[in-house]
């Protein structure tokens, strides 16, 4: 290790590239570290013990990286997001963390079809090769209009698309909206919900978004995550209207 402060009791060390140690009598109080996203943006995160092992590490990991420079934090957690307040950061958006109940007599999509001329393809029966032709017309319509900030982290990280993850819903032959589950934990999690723009307002996404979730209350799971970011109205509304409970959720900062 390379010391590159001492002060007081705290001497501080950049181990590795984008990683940052606090220590404090031999002891680490504290762990900094940098990581550059899909989309360009870098993300730093620091785990310390107390405000002046933080306070180091936030001042020697802002002067070594480029801004902006972004970090997430439970919007519970009032002592980190101070920290980073004080370290000169500010809230750049709020994503809300939802509990979806699965069960159709709950949801009421027991008795909602897809729109007229449109089919759900059932996960894990997607061809692959419209399955990606529909991920890049999303990802062109993104780039397009909104931009990449405020996509969800899995969007941004361009997967390898697994069928059996994904259920499509297809018009004219054509995949035009896509549901996506992801099994981070044992709570299986909606990761996506995506239709192109010239089929939207149809009740296309209410019909995957019922399907996905009879799917896996067939499967036995109760409870689906998902995470929607404030200002997504359209998102709010549609999980809402199914009996979702906000469960609590992250900010992101930034420092510019």
């Amino acid at each position: 290790m390379s010391p590159v402060e001492f002060s007081d009791a705290v001497l501080l060390s950049r181990v590795a590239p984008g990683q940052w140690h606090a220590l404090e009598d031999d002891l680490v109080v504290g762990r900094g570290e940098a990581s550059r996203r899909p989309d360009g943006r870098m993300f730093v995160s620091i785990d310390a013990w107390h405000d002046v092992a933080f306070d180091r590490l936030a001042a020697a990991m802002l002067a070594a990286l480029p801004r902006p420079l972004h970090t997430v934090v439970d919007e519970a957690d009032l002592d980190l997001t101070a920290r980073w307040r004080r370290a000169g950061f500010t809230v750049r958006r709020r994503e809300w963390e939802y509990a979806v109940p699965t069960d159709p007599r709950v949801t009421g999509l027991d008795s909602v079809p897809p729109p007229t001329g449109v089919t759900i393809k059932a996960f894990g029966s997607a061809e692959q090769a419209p399955l990606h032709a529909l991920d890049r017309a999303i990802r062109d319509e993104v780039d397009a209009g909104p931009g990449w900030p405020d996509m969800p982290a899995e969007v941004l990280a361009r997967p390898v698309l697994d069928p059996s993850k994904c259920a499509v819903a297809v018009e004219s032959g054509r995949y035009v909206g896509l549901l996506r589950i992801a099994m981070v934990t044992r709570l299986p999690r909606i990761g996506l919900i995506a239709v192109l723009a010239g089929h939207q307002r149809r009740g296309i996404a209410r019909a995957l978004l019922a399907h996905a979730l009879g799917a896996l209350h067939h499967i036995g799971k109760q409870t689906a995550a998902a995470e929607v970011t404030e200002s997504n109205v359209a998102a709010t509304a549609l999980f809402a209207g199914v009996g979702g409970r906000r469960t609590g959720g992250n900010l992101e900062l930034v420092l510019r």
